[in-house]
């Protein structure tokens, strides 16, 4: 998997650039799609987490 993902950056290298908020930045596509799915599965994480720590909880308080 380690090498199709480093494969996939090599062959992307065009820069694009992401503007957030105040914030410009120029990456390599691969690179910038790379952050992206890291930090949406990272979000994802946080929030089922949050979500079964709620849960649990609720269920030991009964």
């Amino acid at each position: 998997m380690l090498i199709v993902l480093l494969i996939f950056i090599l062959q992307n290298t065009q820069k694009v650039v992401i503007s957030f908020l105040a914030w410009d930045f120029e990456w390599p596509l691969g690179v910038a799609l790379l952050f992206a799915v890291i930090a949406g599965t990272l979000l994802m994480a946080l929030a089922g987490g949050a979500r079964i720590w709620q849960l649990r909880r609720a269920a030991n308080s009964k």
